[in-house]
């Protein structure tokens, strides 16, 4: 018997989690972590709905860290099995996971300040720093478009999901006495003409679908005018001798960024302002980047013909240190800044806008989506009072949205991937999306004539 059960990323965004069990064999697709208020998620994240030490392999799309921030618990709580990537996420995964470490440490120092003061014993991190190696240790990195073995009754397949570096969709074979069943689970699919990496690939060959929906009911603007709308956008705050604060995700956001600068500068569209990225872990990440120029798309390897480093440029300075970050605020002169974090919840971002968000010359530039109640979403919102380290600020610097630089799939883009093989499909499972996304992108797939689909609760088993 087959069943599939979904521990996580049901009705909701973030700590993707799916379980496939093959008899007594039981295979996880990602392991994230639950994002959002530190009350809401911590039990969530700490307690598994299954046990860990019966998972015999884990599968991983990407290196986000709602669908591999978790893993670290997971090996803590007595996972052994493999831990099977691409090659690239491999890569990221030791990155991302020892920064999301740090978070944890820091906050959990925060936290215990509060309980102390409340008379209340001190809690534990998730996981720590050390919690790391052990995880590494279990990592296998596949090429794309490989099958390999899983377990005696599942074997996989990694095909080029076009998210981020690396991302992946997981195809299945699974072998149940006598029968042959094939599962596609898409991760977060991507988008056609992203900067930097391949278009997402499309899967033929699989009858069950377990498909993100993250933007199942929205659409993005038209990404071909994206120069042109950042470099208007640059002109303009540089025209009133401001400054432009970039609130970016360390992974693919920042050097989708960096690299469409890189061909403004080029191109003489604007001037050669100073750009800092100002962030370890972008830095990090981007040093994984230049590692794997096998995943970057046809466009990309063209311009690494004219220039040595896509993301290195004249006037381009990554700051790792705190001190040099810090000497970022006294620079009087236009300047371009990214920084982590994006959704402007941490990190040092949160520094630079709190000195300098009431000034109208400058410019709060956001590229990413914004969770609700982040300080990132009230940005985008344009509330007319942000909170930063518990102080109200005046909303005086211009505020400009771009959804173009979206690493998801939209709602077309969705229905695309899927009607290019609508006769595969016998069941459908939408995942990875708030509630009303979710639903919503369900019904569409149902008026196209997919004949069963299915938006599963938390923790929601079905027999395949």
């Amino acid at each position: 018997m087959i069943t599939l059960s979904f521990h996580g990323a049901a009705r909701t965004v973030t700590g993707s989690r799916h379980l496939v069990t093959v008899n007594d064999q039981k295979v996880l697709l990602d392991c994230g972590l639950y994002q959002g208020r530190r009350a809401d998620t911590y039990q969530q994240n700490l307690h598994f709905s299954f046990n860990p030490e019966e998972v015999n392999a884990l599968l991983l799309s990407h290196s986000h860290i709602d669908h591999i921030g978790n893993t670290p618990n997971l090996v803590k709580q007595g996972f052994h099995g493999d831990i099977h990537a691409t090659l690239a996420t491999v890569d990221l995964v030791s990155v991302m996971l020892m920064d999301a470490a740090h978070i944890q440490e820091s906050d959990i120092k925060f936290v215990n300040k509060i309980r102390q003061r409340k008379g209340l014993p001190p809690m534990e991190p998730l996981y720590r720093s050390e919690d790391i190696p052990p995880v590494t240790e279990l990592l296998t990195g596949h090429n794309y478009n490989r099958w390999f073995p899983v377990t005696p009754s599942v074997t996989a397949i990694l095909r080029d999901a076009g998210h981020v570096l690396g991302s992946a969709t997981i195809v299945l074979k699974i072998k149940d006495n006598g029968r042959e069943l094939s599962l596609c689970y898409t991760g977060d699919l991507g988008r056609k003409n992203l900067p930097i990496i391949r278009d997402p690939q499309t899967v033929d060959d699989a009858e069950i679908l377990i498909i993100e929906s993250t933007y199942g009911n929205r659409l993005h603007s038209n990404i071909s005018n994206i120069k042109e709308k950042l470099a208007a956008i640059i002109n303009e705050t540089i025209a009133r001798n401001g400054k432009i604060f970039i609130p970016a995700f360390a992974l693919e956001r920042t050097q989708e960024i960096v690299y469409t600068l890189h061909q403004l500068k080029l191109e003489r569209i604007i001037p050669d302002i100073p750009v800092y990225v100002d962030s370890p872990l972008a830095i990090d990440a981007t040093n994984v980047f230049r590692m794997h120029p096998e995943c970057f798309d046809k466009e990309t390897n063209e311009f690494l013909r004219k220039a040595e480093d896509p993301f290195g440029f004249s006037k381009l300075s990554y700051t790792r240190r705190a001190e040099e970050s810090i000497a970022l605020n006294a620079i009087k002169q236009p300047v371009i800044i990214l920084a982590g974090s994006g959704m402007v919840e941490s990190g040092r971002i949160l520094h630079h806008l709190k000195n300098n968000i009431e000034n109208p010359r400058n410019t709060i530039l956001i590229v990413g989506w914004q969770g609700e109640n982040t300080l990132g979403r009230k940005i985008a919102d344009k509330w007319p009072k942000v909170p930063i380290f518990g102080e109200s600020y005046d909303l005086k610097a211009q505020v400009e949205v771009f959804d173009e630089f979206s690493a998801h799939a939209d709602r077309d883009d969705l229905m695309e991937w899927v009607t290019k093989c609508k006769k595969c499909w016998r069941k459908v499972f939408i995942v990875h999306g708030e509630e009303t996304a979710s639903l919503a992108f369900a019904q569409t797939l149902r008026d196209s004539g997919i004949p069963e689909v299915i938006v599963p609760e938390l923790n929601q088993s079905f027999i395949l």
